[in-house]
Parts: C-alpha cells; structure tokens; sequence
C-alpha cells in the first residue's frame, strides 16, 4: 500500500526539513522527486513567488518526465511578530507590512503561482495529487504570527475552492496540518520553549519530519483517490494557545 511507482513528484521547499523528508520517503516509495528551493540542496534553485521562473521550472519537468503527478507546496517561512508590541504600558512598535508582505508572498502566493503552473498538466492527463501545507495555527491562531496564521489560513481556503474547481478533472487537492515538527530549526530552539511545546501536545513529544512525510505519502497515493479537500492535522492532538 501507499506506493507511488513511476510518479513524478515535483517537491516546493525540500532542501531541508520535513520538504527533504518527504523527498526521500516518496522516494522509497517508487516515485521520481524533483526538489525546488532557493537555498543550496535541491535539484532546482526555484523562487516560488517568481511566476516566470516557476513556469519554466514546470515546462523541464514535464519535458524530462513526460508528466507531474503530484505538486507537494511546502515552501514557507516566518517573520514572527506582535501586530502591536507593549512594554510597561507603552507601544514598541509591531508587525511592519514588509514582514507580512513577505510571509505571504511566499506561504500563500507561492501556493497558488506553483499550482497554478502545474495544474494544467494535470488537467491534460486528467489525473493529479495537489498537496498543500497548512499549519495547526491555521485552524487556531497563533500569538505573534499574524502574517503564518493568514497565509495558513489562506491555504486552507485555497485548498477548498481547488477541490471543487479541479476534482471534475481528475484531480485531488489537500492540505496537512502540521503542529510541532522537530525539524533542526526548531530543535535549536531554547529548552523552555521545546519543553511547553511538548506539554501543549497531548503525546507528549515533537512531531517528526517523517510523521508529516507519511501523511503526504498516503495523501498522494491511490488509496487516498477518494479524499478531495481534506485538512488533515498532524499534530499530536496540540492545543495552541497565547
């Protein structure tokens, strides 16, 4: 089961972390990974808020594979702060609208400018998986991360519409919900911070990168044929609060 022989995966921000990890377990899984990142590591150097660069990107896979499969949108980044920031009564400023720009240039416009490329493909072999990442604070909010939560939340959004507009042709659209994932950025975190992520989570541990990995892999198989606009959370049962 939850094999993926002869697919062609094309993978958004797997240079590292949990996109490298899902790079390596569709592997396993009989599939042909192309990775994208604009960081060294992946098999393309592809900003995914470039239209014209991602375009091009879609035209050699299709060229050298013949087909895409399946488009995993793991691409994201992070510029935490408070919309307003308060010290001893008084305002220290807060979220500037480059921070937020930036967020969702990437998280949320990325998303759409990569499946916009690739879903034409799809369309023309009338079969296809998008999968998209979300996050728990998509679901529940997040102090201090206005601009993830929104792009997070966008997603989930996104993900809907493009389960009912695509389905007709073949193609399934969803997303995953990650909680805390003990990826190596995360992991060089302070103790107290891990410590209250591991006590907000009902298992008692971080997530690994494989965890949100499996989940993409059954997502993208044939056995999921039938699941189309999904939020699936991996995340432990977390309880994300202020």
């Amino acid at each position: 089961m939850f094999r993926l022989e002869g697919k062609v995966a094309v993978i958004t921000g797997a240079a590292r972390g949990i996109g490298a990890e899902t790079a390596r377990v569709f592997r396993e899984a009989g599939a042909i990974v192309v990775t994208w990142d604009v960081a060294d590591g992946a098999d393309a150097r592809v900003d995914v808020t470039d239209p014209v660069a991602v375009a091009k990107a879609v035209a050699d896979v299709a060229k050298t594979h013949g087909r895409i499969d399946i488009l995993v949108n793991n691409a994201g980044i992070l510029r935490d702060a408070q919309l307003v920031k308060v010290r001893d009564g008084e305002i220290q400023g807060g979220m500037s609208a480059a921070e937020f720009d930036a967020v969702i240039s990437v998280n949320l416009r990325g998303v759409f400018v990569c499946t916009q490329a690739v879903a034409p493909t799809m369309i023309r072999q009338r079969a296809g998986r998008i999968l998209n990442v979300s996050s728990v604070v998509g679901l529940y909010g997040n102090f201090g991360q206005t601009n993830y939560v929104a792009s997070k939340a966008g997603i989930i959004g996104m993900t809907k519409v493009w389960a009912r507009e695509l389905g007709p042709r073949g193609i399934t659209v969803n997303a995953v919900a990650p909680g805390f994932i003990g990826t190596e950025m995360v992991r060089q975190m302070p103790e107290k911070i891990l410590a209250t992520m591991v006590e907000r989570t009902p298992v008692r541990r971080l997530g690994e990168p494989k965890d949100v990995a499996y989940a993409y892999l059954y997502l993208a198989s044939d056995e999921a044929s039938f699941v189309n606009g999904a939020v699936l959370s991996v995340d432990g049962g977390v309880v994300v609060g202020t």
